[in-house]
């Protein structure tokens, strides 16, 4: 990669805003901002609004924020023009169909962890001999697990849940799946394992819950390990942690070498 690195974002909301700001603000040495891509119209954007053609003309990488859908939509594209991503959508790397066409191409592809750490010790026991079990378990706010294809009843039973209700149990392709915004942490483990049929998902919706808590416990041959996880939820979209924008930063300074995230 050059000394001088051009990124546009993808997404201007919650986790893209800020990804863009502080890139503009020199976060990553060498890095430079040039654009903005989002469906929507982006006002008071540091760089310009530009469509995903004009990115891929001055863009060394693309960093997306935008969700699942984006990374459907462009990936393949961005890859095939030669271009690097950062994805922080993992979710949409749980078909398998999907990721092999994405490595057909010549462009580098990262994914960021997230909300989620541990993952190079699970990547490392499970390297050494394949786990016997991995379960996920993410407690949330209810408001942020209602989901468009859910029915009225479904909807309103976890709304107006009293104490923590079970949403969701199951495994981790399908979590992300109907989960799109939620539940990327279990595609991130599921990869640090190299098993995305392996790791089995508990979604709680918890009225008490003011932290996004994430427990992942995996046992196998080399040892057994439990930790977890308890993000702030992003003030601007509860279905994210205020986390995930710095972890794609990290991401992004990591691919290009530059490891240095300034506030």
């Amino acid at each position: 990669m050059n000394s001088h690195t051009r990124v546009s974002v993808i997404g201007y909301g919650s986790i893209g805003r800020i990804v863009a700001d502080r890139l503009f603000a020199g976060a990553l040495p060498g890095v430079e901002i040039v654009g903005i891509v989002d469906n929507g119209r982006v006002p008071n954007a540091p760089v310009p609004q530009v469509d995903l053609h004009k990115a891929l003309e001055i863009s060394d990488v693309l960093v997306e924020c935008a969700g699942q859908a984006a990374v459907f939509d462009h990936a393949e594209t961005i890859l095939g023009a030669g271009r690097d991503l950062v994805v922080s959508s993992a979710g949409a790397l749980s078909n398998p169909d999907f990721v092999s066409r994405l490595r057909a191409h010549p462009g580098r592809m990262l994914c960021t962890t997230g909300a989620v750490g541990g993952l190079d010790l699970l990547g490392a026991a499970s390297d050494a001999a394949p786990f016997d079990s991995v379960t996920v378990q993410t407690t949330k706010l209810p408001g942020s697990l209602v989901q468009h294809w859910m029915s009225e009843e479904q909807s309103a039973e976890i709304l107006v849940a009293e104490s923590a209700l079970t949403v969701f149990e199951g495994g981790a392709v399908e979590a992300a799946r109907l989960f799109p915004r939620s539940l990327n942490v279990a595609t991130a483990v599921a990869f640090a394992v190299s098993d995305r049929d392996l790791v089995q998902v508990k979604l709680i919706a918890d009225p008490a819950a003011t932290l996004t808590r994430h427990e992942v416990t995996a046992r196998g041959p080399v040892g057994n390990y439990h930790f977890t996880i308890e993000n702030l939820p992003s003030p601007e979209n509860p279905r994210t942690s205020a986390i995930v924008p710095f972890a794609v930063l990290r991401t992004l300074g990591v691919l290009l070498g530059r490891h240095g995230v300034i506030g």
